[in-house]
């Protein structure tokens, strides 16, 4: 079961890791001084929590933190294509919407596992939940605010959401002998997971006034591969960037 608790870790992992490193890409570009200071706080959550997932692996006695983040190749990742999408011209509303329908994920996977049998796991979500709430508060006010603002910010969240949302159900790919997981206790089916996101994300998508333009499930082309490292165009390169100083001196400990 050793196997199969790494995928499920790496899978929550990978997605913090990548989902800081283009959050972070926001340092000193921010459309005002608050949203600079925010993703750069937010990026350095979500780095933080990564490093806290591999720990519990490193504990189990298998690799290093630092050996997880920048020494496997890329189809040894498991982190979902959304989080590794650029930050497309740094477009604000492209950035903000990944940030909600990501952290509108963190907050249905970790309240999910905060009731995990496996109790490592369990007690580590349960920490991470009281920092993640300030993620979705701050995603959540924003989505609100400007998708009811202007026709001009509404326009661009929409067409951020019609770009995004067949990458987000990415997050909720069913993994590798995920039944073996879900029959141990530790985590829910992702079908189960995602109906739950939808549930909670897709009210707050209409009170901003944006349309999913998904009326069925049947009308949608999810994004998918990720969990079995497949990877979109954008991860080789990112990827290269993220380990480029650690590959200068392969010995030293990050």
């Amino acid at each position: 079961m050793l196997e199969q608790l790494e995928t499920l870790i790496l899978s929550l992992a990978d997605d913090e890791l990548i989902m800081g490193h283009r959050q972070a890409e926001w340092i000193g570009l921010g459309p005002i001084l608050e949203e600079d200071i925010a993703f750069a706080s937010i990026a350095q959550d979500e780095t933080g929590h990564a490093q806290a997932y591999y720990q519990i692996l490193t504990d189990l006695g298998l690799r290093t933190p630092d050996e997880y983040a920048f020494r496997r190749s890329a189809k040894e990742f498991r982190c979902a294509h959304l989080v590794e999408l650029p930050n497309f011209d740094y477009d604000y509303s492209l950035a903000l919407m990944r940030h909600f329908l990501y952290d509108g994920a963190e907050q249905v996977r970790l309240q999910a596992l905060s009731h995990s049998a496996y109790e490592p796991l369990a007690g580590l979500a349960q920490r991470l939940l009281r920092e993640e709430k300030y993620h979705w508060l701050h995603a959540t006010t924003w989505i609100k605010r400007l998708g009811r603002s202007t026709e001009e910010a509404h326009l661009r969240l929409q067409s951020a959401l019609n770009q995004l949302y067949p990458y987000a159900w990415g997050l909720f790919e069913e993994l590798p002998e995920e039944a073996a997981m879900v029959e141990a206790g530790w985590i829910p089916p992702s079908a189960q997971l995602r109906e739950q996101w939808l549930a909670l994300v897709l009210p707050i998508l209409e009170a901003a006034g944006l349309q999913t333009q998904m009326p069925s499930t049947q009308a949608l082309t999810a994004v998918m591969g990720g969990r079995r490292g497949w990877h979109s165009p954008y991860f080789e390169a990112l990827l290269a960037e993220l380990t480029e100083v650690s590959a200068s001196e392969p010995e030293a400990e990050w």
